[in-house]
């Protein structure tokens, strides 16, 4: 196939939330022969990049792209009219078997090419990018608005007539299926990480010499630290003192606003923020913790999103303390690695004081099960297989129908 390839984040090197699958995706289509056109924003050293993942790059060179960049909910807003525009300019000279994007903003491109070009079509959610937005200011998202969008995007795959829907849980493909998108074209394959970055430790014995390190790492965006978060950590702070908080990413405005709530609550709080650091460096900060925490906000976006925290913390061996988050609750509801608190700060923080309190390395031959499995079931290369398997059945399909 002759495929274009459609993502909204740069793609190398890998940024954050989703923009890691991407670069496994590309190498499984690329392996099995298929003939890549990467439409994506600008990024370093392009021709390097082409050469090494053996791609034709279309960069997107009108404005800065990027998790972190300014204005980016504006951006994000514009961006599938002009990703639209590059990719049928170059249709003109260069026909496509088939479009794959690459979260729902650029899903909204494929759909629009879908329908002008006639091209086989398939969509990758990696989240339910609206709903997060429910935990947002009412003055940044208004609740009337906030609901138009929400409705648009699950609407988009029937709307358009999307031939495959690739989503991150079966969570959200629950909600494609009610809004009418059908089964047979849905698959859920998770979300995963790369297995050889994130080598087994088994879990560390606690000791008052070597106090507890409680880590979370990600994107921290609005819904990852707010009122859970600061009240678990004001809970644990002040139960246990000589326990530290390790914050693994960019210390963003929500990182900030956490670290003054806490602070305000608990002064001489033990906080250490590494700012961003590269994919293949967070095993090394994961590696030194006790246990990992994931204690997000309640909204309809985090409870489909299948939470790459929880796989990568298990993959090293660490105890996990997660919110109940519906997506994770389904893979993980007998992984006794993994405890699931209510939505509120108190019953988070009992639960990680629990963990504290148990001999841990007692736990190793558990740990290293959970470990095994994700490694077995959620390595990249396990769900670009499934995710390039699907998208060549409805290649397929398309010429036999």
């Amino acid at each position: 196939m002759r495929i274009a390839f459609l993502t909204h984040e740069p793609f190398f090197p890998p940024s954050g939330g989703g923009s890691a699958e991407a670069v496994y995706l590309v190498e499984e289509f690329v392996r099995r022969g298929h003939e890549l056109h990467l439409f994506c924003p600008r990024i370093d050293n392009a021709a390097e990049v082409a050469r090494r993942f053996r791609v034709q790059l279309h960069e997107f060179t009108a404005w800065k792209m990027g998790r972190y960049t300014s204005l980016r909910n504006f951006k994000y807003l514009l961006y599938p009219f002009f990703l639209e525009r590059m990719v049928r300019r170059s249709a003109a000279f260069t026909a496509y078997d088939l479009i794959f994007s690459q979260h729902a903003i650029s899903a909204v491109a494929a759909g629009r090419l879908k329908q002008r070009l006639g091209s086989r079509t398939v969509t990758n959610f990696l989240d339910y990018l609206t709903g997060f937005m429910e935990t947002w200011p009412a003055y940044v998202a208004p609740p009337p608005l906030l609901g138009i969008m929400k409705r648009f995007e699950l609407s988009i795959p029937k709307r358009y007539g999307v031939d495959g829907v690739l989503t991150v849980s079966e969570t959200l493909a629950d909600m494609f299926a009610n809004d009418g998108v059908a089964r047979e074209r849905l698959l859920s394959i998770h979300y995963g990480f790369d297995a050889g970055l994130f080598p087994f430790r088994p879990p560390q014995k606690v000791a008052p010499t070597q106090p507890a390190t409680i880590v979370m790492h990600g994107s921290f965006d609005q819904h990852h630290l707010r009122d859970i978060a600061v009240e678990a950590m004001a809970c644990v702070l002040t139960q246990t003192p000589g326990v530290r908080l390790l914050l693994v990413g960019k210390q963003t405005a929500t990182v900030e606003r956490f670290l003054y709530n806490l602070r305000a609550r608990v002064p001489a709080a033990q906080v250490d923020c590494t700012g961003f650091l590269p994919y293949s460096q967070v095993a090394q900060q994961l590696s030194g913790a006790t246990l990992g925490i994931v204690p997000y906000e309640e909204s309809s976006g985090t409870h489909c999103a299948f939470v790459a925290k929880i796989v990568e913390y298990l993959a090293v061996g660490l105890p996990v303390v997660s919110t109940p988050l519906h997506s994770a609750k389904r893979y993980f509801s007998y992984e006794p690695m993994v405890r699931f608190s209510e939505f509120d700060g108190r019953s988070f923080a009992g639960l990680i004081l629990a963990w504290l309190r148990e001999p841990l390395h007692e736990w190793t031959d558990r740990a290293r099960q959970a470990s095994d499995r994700v490694r077995r079931e959620l390595d990249w290369r396990a769900i670009a297989s499934k995710a390039v398997d699907f998208t060549e059945r409805v290649h397929s399909n398309s010429q036999t129908s």
